[in-house]
C-alpha cells in the first residue's frame, strides 16, 4: 500500500467535498479543567489544508473546555467499522467571516437550533418544547440571522492516524505527524 506523503491526500479521498449537504459526524475529545476526558458527536462543516472547522454554541461546556486547554481529538468512524481518522491537535477561534459564511450555509433546521439549543429550553416538557420550536420557526419564516453565541473553530491536526480493516490481513494505521519540514509518516499495528 502506497500513502502518500500528504495527509491531506487521503482526507480529500475520504472525506466528503465541503459544498456536498451531508455532513460526517465526528467525535469531538476535550480536556477538562480537571484534566478528564470529555466527548461528544458534532458536525464537521468543512476542512481545509489549515484543518478542520465545526461550529457550536459559544456557552456550551466543550467550548469552556477548549478555551482552558486547546488540545483536541476529532473522531471519524465510517459505517460497517471499515474505517477510522483520528486527528489530534489544537483548536482556535476560527476567523468571523467564515463563522458567518459557515452559518449562512447551515439547513433552516441546523439554523434554528443554534437558537434554541439552550439549557433552559431542554429544561421543558416535550409538548412545550415542539410548541414553542414551531411558533419560532414561523415567527422567523423569512429566516434565522446568526446568533451572538454561536461560534466556530479550526482544529489544525499535529497528527492524523488513518484505519482501515482488512479481512484478509491484520489491519494496520497509518500514521502522520507534523514536523517542521512536512509530515513524517508511521505504519502501526491495527
Amino acid at each position: 500500500m502506497n500513502e502518500p506523503t500528504n495527509p491531506w491526500d487521503l482526507v480529500i479521498e475520504w472525506l466528503p467535498a465541503n459544498d456536498d449537504p451531508e455532513r460526517p459526524q465526528m467525535t469531538l475529545s476535550t480536556v477538562t479543567v480537571s484534566g478528564e476526558a470529555d466527548a461528544r458527536t458534532v458536525l464537521l462543516t468543512e476542512y481545509s489544508s489549515d484543518g478542520f472547522f465545526f461550529h457550536t454554541d459559544a456557552m456550551s461546556r466543550k467550548v469552556d473546555n477548549i478555551v482552558k486547554n486547546s488540545a483536541v481529538a476529532l473522531t471519524f468512524l465510517w459505517p460497517g467499522f471499515t474505517r477510522q481518522l483520528v486527528v489530534q491537535g489544537r483548536a482556535e477561534l476560527a476567523p468571523a467571516d467564515e463563522i458567518m459564511a459557515a452559518y449562512r450555509r447551515r439547513s433552516p433546521y441546523l439554523q434554528q437550533l443554534a437558537w434554541q439549543n439552550t439549557f433552559e429550553f431542554s429544561q421543558l416538557p416535550l409538548e412545550e418544547r415542539r410548541t414553542r420550536w414551531a411558533a419560532f420557526a414561523q415567527e422567523h419564516a423569512n429566516g434565522f440571522g446568526q446568533p451572538e453565541n454561536w461560534v466556530g473553530f479550526l482544529v489544525r491536526p499535529t497528527r492524523m492516524t488513518f484505519w482501515t480493516s482488512d479481512p484478509d490481513a491484520a489491519s494496520r494505521r497509518v500514521e502522520y505527524r507534523a514536523s517542521s519540514g512536512g509530515w513524517t509518516i508511521a505504519h502501526l499495528p491495527g
